[in-house]
């Protein structure tokens, strides 16, 4: 094993941090090669500075100018220059601030700073290779976001525990403490919670998140070293006013010596930038001081490294100025209130068309999404009636759910679209 690697996991050595690392995870470290040594002359090389492999033009970084063209808010550094492997320090200082500020009750020395990862669903897959092992078990909401599957089952080999989060309108709080119980008495638990709920859409009251850190922390103080994983990505778009409004990383990074808390969330979704790639994997543990968190970032820096090196330069710097500009907030307040009010509508025509014979609606409050268990029928068969016949787009999980992005609907298509959706399954009963 290599010495930095050994150097790490000396550092970590018995937190939970280290009990729980994937054999990658022990191995995996973050040389101190080109990265390292160029960030060194970056610093001091005063006559010249022949580190990097960019190409550089009286100090700035060669541009096509059809890019500079199109981007002429950013400067070439901003545009084209590789970024740090942790993330633009900026950007990671302006999210570390974003999450205390909207999460009053997280505490900053239970924390770690933010690394920039390149989209939630690389944050959450590096999180897996440096925490999971073949065979280990994840325990996983169903249905869930069919990506998990693919990251946790066919990459890393471990084994999805699949529970039922939900039950009627709230948390099956009984089923998660089940699973959670039953894997502590193996000494580790590792569970993904994911709120608001892809696909439910799902967020839990402020009551909800106290009854599933009850669970963790008993299971925590009898001795099982608990990872979770907060798989962030819809947070903030709560539309009922008893959901819970910080997310439960907070009540998990201070929780229990025993409980490392990961937070994988990003501008995605609730700043509505898709496609610009950016996300940030924050750690948490009452357990853990700031030179363990340095030797974890270190690692995940390894991982970054051994992957796609670093993430996307002025992607980082657009939403560093998407943060800085008067009109953000502005904007965001008036998305937000479109999104609930496509989620009002949702919520009305649920409520009318209660006890139908075929769809059941999960439990939705927050987020882009809502559910429906079919019963009697193929999910996949009614995705194919809605697509051939009525020219209608949803998502089928599996047979059993389908998934209708409301998001994605005008206000107006909404109604007659949920109306459609009742009678071809209807029909196919």
């Amino acid at each position: 094993m290599n010495h930095i690697a050994c150097e790490l996991n000396s550092i970590l050595e018995g937190t939970v941090a280290e009990k729980m690392l994937s054999n990658f995870g022990k191995r995996i470290y973050f040389p101190k090669g080109i990265i390292v040594q160029s960030a060194e002359a970056k610093k001091f090389a005063e006559t010249a500075n022949a580190t990097i492999g960019m190409a550089f033009h009286k100090g700035k970084p060669m541009i096509l100018s059809a890019l500079s063209d199109h981007l002429p808010y950013l400067s070439e550094a901003e545009t084209v220059a590789y970024a740090p492997t942790a993330g633009v320090e900026s950007v990671r200082e302006l999210w570390f601030k974003h999450l205390l500020e909207k999460n009053p009750s997280l505490k900053a020395e239970f924390i770690s700073l933010p690394v920039v990862v390149p989209g939630i669903t690389a944050g959450i897959s590096y999180m897996a290779d440096i925490f999971f092992d073949k065979d280990q078990t994840v325990i996983i909401n169903a249905p869930c976001w069919d990506n998990y599957s693919l990251i946790f089952e066919e990459r890393r080999e471990a084994r999805l525990r699949n529970v039922s989060f939900l039950l009627d309108q709230s948390i099956d709080i009984v089923s998660i403490t089940e699973a959670i119980e039953d894997e502590a008495r193996t000494g580790e638990v590792r569970i993904v919670l994911n709120f608001p709920n892809n696909p439910a859409g799902y967020s839990p009251t402020s009551t909800e998140v106290d009854m599933l850190c009850e669970c963790i922390y008993r299971a925590a103080d009898s001795g099982a070293n608990v990872f979770v994983l907060c798989d962030d990505a819809y947070y903030g778009l709560l539309y009922e006013d008893n959901t819970c409004k910080e997310s439960i990383f907070c009540r998990l990074a201070g929780l229990h010596d025993r409980v490392l808390a990961v937070k994988a969330d990003g501008p995605t979704k609730e700043d509505y930038v898709w496609g610009l790639r950016i996300a940030f994997i924050t750690f948490g543990s009452k357990g853990l001081k700031k030179a363990h968190f340095d030797a974890l970032i270190q690692k995940l820096m390894g991982t970054i490294r051994s992957s796609v090196s670093c993430s996307n330069t002025p992607a980082q710097f657009l939403l560093l100025k998407t943060f800085a500009d008067q009109r953000t907030q502005d904007n965001k307040d008036r998305y937000f209130g479109i999104l609930q009010r496509r989620y009002l509508a949702v919520r009305r025509f649920i409520d009318a068309h209660q006890n139908h014979p075929v769809l059941k609606a999960l439990p939705f409050n927050s987020g882009y999404f809502m559910s429906f268990e079919c019963t009697g029928i193929s999910a996949e068969s009614l995705r194919r009636v809605l697509l051939d016949k009525y020219g209608i787009g949803v998502i089928a999980l599996g047979e059993k759910y389908i998934r209708i992005a409301f998001s994605a609907l005008n206000e107006e298509q909404i109604t007659p679209v949920l109306d459609t959706i009742f009678k071809a399954a209807e029909e196919l009963a």
